[in-house]
């Protein structure tokens, strides 16, 4: 019996050891994989406390890369500029910055034009592009898209350049034929010759001048203050009456039609001046003998109805790359033409923002050589006066305000106007 015991308490004992062993080994097992290897710093590195919360605020778009230039965290505007792809950064002179910055700890900036992405015709996409550490271990890039304002740098210096290149020409062109009137004091006939040319210049001069204060007021003013129902049909006759002229010269027909009784909101002088700026392009970029058609419809929008008036035309066309800029002030697709025609380069641009001004825009199709129709779409009167201030537009009757759809359809393809009857100069 005593045998038996000793041999009992002796299991006991070992077994209970064997216990507290195995739950040792255990504890320690799990110390051991949660404590940090090379390994694990390696291939998860922590952003330092605040740097996840700043990048989110920030304008540009950031990227952070670790030891091995794999993305540690990259905002939605990189993967949106293309920067990121496939958790990696795709621009190879950006990874090349970090990894001289990683070397050395030194920060580096650099200006550089990347393919713009998803379009085939090799737009450049302007970036400024800043790198730091971020850490002993991580590297932090921001890049600024400089695009836009590259776009507008351009644009006022080619202003500045066009005024005064605009400017000196006709005002040049009347110094030199001032003196040639007084050399020909003698000469009645080149005197009446040199006085008919400084008319042209001084009228261009003019043009000029009043299309700079145009243009200046339409950007400034705010055309609703002084708002009126206007009468489109109004609109569609003072613009032919304007260019009835130039129309005769050319044996240009001008067809107006559409829906009639259409009326907008807003300031009449704007509005007739750019309906006129599209006309008179129209015609001076028209073959003799070839007709202009002005054509206004009523469509449906969500935001409540709108009036397109489209000025159509059979001229020369606009190419695809002319059809971005044609809205630039000064720019002309043909200046050979514009100098011709006295024209200043400055009338789109005047359209442009005479649409903005009154919640609308303006469009343009176009084909080389079959011609070109410019569409200006802008708020009815009834919806465009009930967004401004709540009331109903004074002056309408019931069938306007109730916006009848007769011919109204959504399309965005051009039509042809010229089913209307012929409006002959």
């Amino acid at each position: 019996m005593d045998v038996n015991a000793a041999v009992a308490a002796v299991a006991a004992i070992a077994g209970v050891l064997t216990g507290v062993i195995a739950v040792l080994a255990f504890r320690w097992s799990e110390r051991e994989q949660k404590r940090p290897t090379r390994t694990s710093l390696h291939t998860d590195p922590v952003l330092p406390p605040g740097v996840d919360t700043v990048l989110s605020v920030l304008r540009s778009s950031a990227v952070v890369l670790d030891e091995s230039d794999a993305v540690v965290k990259a905002s939605s505007a990189a993967y949106a500029l293309g920067l990121v792809r496939g958790g990696k950064l795709a621009v190879e002179p950006m990874i090349l910055m970090a990894r001289d910055t990683r070397r050395d700890g030194e920060i580096r900036q650099v200006e550089l034009d990347l393919p713009r992405r998803g379009t085939g015709r090799g737009e450049a996409l302007a970036v400024s592009a800043r790198v730091a550490p971020l850490g002993s271990r991580l590297v932090l890039l921001l890049v600024e898209d400089l695009t836009e304002a590259r776009r507008i740098e351009a644009v006022r210096r080619d202003f500045v350049a066009n005024v005064s290149h605009e400017l000196k020409t006709p005002v040049g062109a009347l110094s030199l034929l001032s003196e040639a009137v007084m050399g020909a004091s003698e000469d009645p006939e080149a005197v009446e010759r040199f006085a008919g040319r400084m008319q042209i210049e001084a009228t261009r001069l003019t043009n000029l001048v009043q299309e700079l204060i145009d243009l200046s007021r339409v950007q400034n003013d705010d055309p609703l203050e002084d708002a009126e129902p206007v009468r489109v049909d109004e609109l569609v006759a003072e613009a032919i009456d304007r260019c009835r002229h130039q129309a005769g010269t050319k044996q240009i027909t001008m067809a107006a039609g559409g829906t009639a009784d259409l009326r907008l909101w807003g300031n009449r002088g704007q509005l007739a001046a750019a309906l006129g700026n599209l006309v008179e392009n129209a015609v001076n970029y028209s073959p003799a003998r070839t007709r202009v058609g002005i054509a206004a419809r009523r469509v449906t929008a969500p935001g409540g109805d709108l009036i397109e008036i489209a000025v159509t035309d059979q001229g020369i066309g606009i190419s695809e790359k002319d059809k971005e800029r044609v809205f630039e002030r000064f720019y002309r697709v043909d200046p050979a033409r514009s100098r011709a025609t006295g024209g200043t380069g400055l009338g789109l641009a005047i359209v442009k923002h005479v649409a903005a001004s009154h919640s609308g825009e303006v469009t343009v199709w176009s084909s080389e050589g079959q011609g070109s129709t410019f569409t200006l779409r802008l708020p009815e009167a009834g919806a465009a006066r009930d967004r401004a201030s709540g009331d109903r537009t004074p002056g309408l009757d019931e069938d306007d305000e109730t916006g009848q759809t007769d011919g109204t359809t959504t399309v965005s393809s051009p039509y042809e106007p010229f089913s209307a009857p012929e409006v002959h100069p």
